[in-house]
């Protein structure tokens, strides 16, 4: 298994052959640079660290890995499991040539983070009355149950940080 850092560009629209709008999103991936290797006898484990656009800002530690990799300064990095260890070489550049038409592709993303949010907003509450004197337009109202067990269930939907969670799409 192989993987490529990239980011989002933006979004656009194509049509299909039956005139169905679907809507696109356009990433950049790639180039990608092999920084270092993981190997079994020294990590524990075989994997690749991959890095991806280039930025002149990084601490001495950092700047020094790439240094001694003889690797352009990176701003992102993450580690990649692989098969094979002996296909990779430290410094090589990695594209979306390594992917062949038709390939199934793993997206792992952020999503968007909108901060503290309410319950209406993160779960999709209705919220209290509108009107008769009501001041709890957008409250959540009463959560726990009666006396056993007295406090609200754990996994009940709550407000509190909405996004910025990682997930993947297949």
């Amino acid at each position: 298994m192989i993987g490529l850092l990239g980011k989002k560009v933006g979004m656009t629209q194509i049509y299909s052959a039956k005139g169905d709008v679907i809507p696109t999103t356009i990433l950049r991936v790639g180039p990608c640079y092999v920084v270092c290797k993981k190997t079994k006898e020294k990590d524990g484990y075989e994997a690749i660290q991959i890095g991806f656009e280039n930025t002149d800002k990084l601490n001495k530690p950092l700047t020094g890995h790439f240094k001694k990799n003889n690797v352009p300064l990176l701003k992102e990095l993450w580690e990649v499991r692989v098969d094979n260890l002996a296909d990779y070489n430290v410094g090589q550049e990695l594209t979306v040539s390594v992917f062949n038409l038709g390939d199934a592709v793993t997206v792992t993303g952020f999503t968007k983070g909108r901060g503290f949010s309410g319950g209406m907003k993160r779960w999709g509450w209705h919220g209290g009355p509108a009107s008769h004197g009501s001041m709890s337009h957008r409250r959540i109202g009463s959560v726990g149950s009666n006396t056993c067990p007295g406090r609200p269930w754990r996994g009940r939907t709550l407000p509190g940080q909405y996004g910025n969670e990682q997930v993947t799409i297949k």
